[in-house]
């Protein structure tokens, strides 16, 4: 088939491409080379379809569903057809829209007289007569070459030579539209297993796939739409500061659905099982984010030497949705931290990954197993001020040494702003050089053009966290000139960021005694970190439920009869449940507290035993699940890392307690398309107007 009619068949929609195919991924320079190839008749292999009248699910829905006949499905070769539709058509081609294109080649010029190709350059082809756009060597129908000629050529004779060579060049790229390019058909007669097999097939001899984009493949022959959806999940966290792909979405699902890190492993799986690990894995992730910003202080996957780090704590919840209580959040902050600081999972990915997601399966503890994974990796988990000798900002310890800073309440040096809130523009959080890199050179003896020293001016122990403001602010300041105002500005936040109390090590011919001082006493507190995450809690007993029943109800204390059996009526009344969102809500926005589920208003104890009746899973297991769907459907899915619920038998009758914590954000009591805030007022909950809500909101999270 011509390369025009195969232009013809994707703007037609006869040739389309299916939904398990990845994206357009080309680099630009692989752009080049397919025109390069083409110019020269060069070959560039053959493309495969699926001819069928029964397809698959298509990228962004465009194929024509009332067409009579078969279709041409897309198997192999979209990436060359996708570069010829952008640089042929100068369009996207149907089947994606303009986000898809990453690395859009339309800015390929051809030189008319050369026959060169190559990206636009302003200081070469800025008003240059011979360099035209690829797209317009297309489209355009008034491209002259006489014109052109007359205005390259330095002598009258010239002209009709150049004049010729030039429309030579311009036909012959032209040309590439009417050269035939073989096609290979998979029969109609395969079904979408089959075709999927040979995408598999052909991908392994040709370009080949990544493990991932083949387990995509499988995912989306089942459950069509999977990439879509995860691509939408996925800027959902973006919005978050946490950076997902599809590669760790593809890792993370495998994990649910089959307890295991290889991709290969998920392929046999069917739709529904698919579908239910996805609404999992969502769960999963939104109380993660959550959880890691509040007890780890990681609050971006910026944060993370790489996010396989997570898929283990994504297998242990997919079993218990949520920490059982403090220590065991504790210890796997503990081993998170030792996975993320030694590189746990930078080499031997897949076996490392696979061997420690069975010692998940096996224990409902695997947190101490997991560590001795990387002690037997490492040799230790103790960080050592050699550790840090050398190292860039791309080790491993320079992100513990960021998140370490977090946990110490590190602050700017210019301005106080706390560096776990990142923004975007002057307050994004930069690397800043304590001693400047141009006062290194021309002061310290340090020479540019010597890695040995390059290593030795841009290492951690001389690196601080700023803001970007500050960071351009303070510029090539000498920190014995900026340290002691920042001191008397700021108390305690050069100790927060590990910088020595001693002047004489701020000084430039000081600058190795500094460096030493510093890993040490950052190494200290990345000890000290983890090993505090060890010991207990040490916090004061909650009083007993009995005691608080006692108490009766106040501002910290709220008794509710039943999540959604209406007591009077003696039936489920599911409006029962927004009243449980709004107290929890309540607490969440003040000072926290206790809710009491099975409490009369008057302290009698009636239990959750009618709630528990009136739901499919008659056990404590499925109230909570109810219970934590009633919050996440009324306050959002993040509030879980706030809320921790415990069963008490009450000498008969068994009661659920919420302990609820105060929330680092607003929350807001949301039904339908109205949103509603609710505070704790006295011993009750009540709402506030828009004008007064904004009021708490700003005096209480400003």
């Amino acid at each position: 088939m011509r390369i025009l009619e195969l232009m013809l068949a994707v703007k037609n929609l006869d040739a389309v491409l299916p939904e398990f195919q990845r994206e357009y991924v080309w680099e630009l320079e692989q752009a080049k080379q397919l025109f390069v190839s083409l110019f020269r008749d060069y070959p560039t292999g053959s493309l495969l379809f699926w001819k069928t009248t029964t397809p698959p699910d298509i990228k962004n829905n465009a194929i024509d569903r009332e067409k009579i006949g078969s279709t041409n499905v897309i198997l192999d070769g979209q990436q060359r057809l996708t570069t010829l539709y952008l640089l042929t058509q100068n369009a996207i081609p149907p089947y994606y829209v303009d986000a898809d294109i990453k690395n859009d080649p339309r800015n390929l010029y051809f030189d008319l007289q050369t026959g060169d190709f190559q990206y636009f350059l302003s200081t070469k082809m800025k008003n240059a007569p011979n360099w035209i756009a690829v797209t317009e060597c297309f489209t355009r129908s008034d491209i002259n070459p006489f014109a052109i000629a007359k205005a390259l050529a330095s002598e009258e004779g010239q002209q009709f030579g150049i004049a010729q060579t030039i429309n030579n060049n311009l036909n012959r790229l032209r040309n590439i539209l009417e050269k035939s390019y073989p096609i290979q058909t998979v029969p109609s007669s395969a079904n979408i297993d089959e075709a999927i097999d040979v995408f598999d097939r052909v991908n392994s001899l040709g370009t080949k796939l990544t493990d991932a984009e083949l387990a995509l493949a499988h995912i989306c022959g089942k459950w069509p739409e999977a990439r879509r959806v995860m691509k939408q999940q996925i800027e959902e966290y973006d919005r978050k500061q946490f950076y997902f792909d599809l590669t760790f979405m593809a890792r993370a699902l495998t994990a649910v659905v089959k307890g295991r890190a290889l991709f290969e492993t998920v392929h046999s799986s069917e739709r529904k099982e698919l579908e239910d690990g996805w609404k999992k894995l969502k769960r999963i992730l939104e109380y993660l984010i959550a959880i890691l910003s509040r007890h780890a202080c990681i609050h971006s996957t910026e944060d993370l030497n790489t996010t396989n780090v997570l898929v283990p704590l994504v297998l242990y919840l997919s079993s218990k949705e949520r920490f059982g209580d403090e220590t065991e959040l504790r210890r796997a902050v503990h081993w998170l931290y030792a996975a993320n600081a030694w590189a746990r999972y930078t080499g031997q990915t897949d076996q490392r990954l696979d061997h420690d997601l069975s010692l998940v399966r096996q224990s409902d503890s695997p947190w101490s197993k997991l560590v001795s994974a990387i002690i037997d990796q490492r040799g230790r988990i103790e960080v050592k001020a050699s550790d840090l000798e050398g190292r860039s900002t791309q080790h491993p310890m320079y992100r513990m040494a960021y998140i370490l800073i977090k946990t110490k309440g590190g602050i700017d040096w210019c301005n106080g702003h706390p560096l776990d809130l990142r923004q975007k523009g002057h307050y994004d959080v930069h690397s800043h050089h304590i001693f400047p890199l141009s006062r290194l050179y021309k002061e310290g003896g340090y020479e540019q053009h010597n890695q040995l020293d390059k290593q030795i001016v841009n290492e951690i122990a001389n690196r601080a966290f700023l803001t970007g403001e500050s960071n351009w602010s303070l510029s090539d300041d000498r920190p014995a000139t900026y340290f002691p105002e920042v001191k008397q500005k700021y108390s305690g936040a050069l100790a927060n960021q590990f910088i020595p109390d001693n002047p004489e090590l701020w000084k430039m011919d000081r600058y190795e005694d500094f460096l030493a001082t510093r890993r040490k006493m950052l190494a200290d507190g990345i000890n000290s970190l983890m090993s505090g995450l060890l010991e207990e809690a040490g916090a004061t007993p909650p009083v007993a439920t009995k005691e608080l029943i006692a108490a009766g109800e106040s501002a910290t204390l709220e008794f509710k009869s039943s999540l959604r059996w209406d007591v009077r009526e003696q039936k489920v009344n599911k409006a029962l449940q927004k009243v449980i969102a709004k107290t929890v809500a309540g607490f969440l926005n003040n000072d926290g507290g206790v809710l009491l589920i099975g409490i009369a208003d008057d302290g009698a104890v009636l239990g959750i035993e009618n709630d528990i009746a009136s739901i499919n899973r008659k056990d404590l297991d499925g109230f909570q699940q109810v219970l934590f769907e009633t919050l996440g459907t009324f306050l959002g899915e993040s509030v879980a890392s706030y809320v921790d619920v415990a069963f008490e038998n009450l000498d008969g009758p068994t009661v659920c307690r919420l302990n609820v914590e105060t929330s680092q954000h607003p929350v807001y009591v949301s039904d339908g398309p109205s949103k509603e805030f609710y505070i704790r007022f006295g011993s009750s909950t009540r709402p506030l107007d828009i004008e007064e809500a904004q009021k708490y909101i700003s005096e209480h999270w400003a």
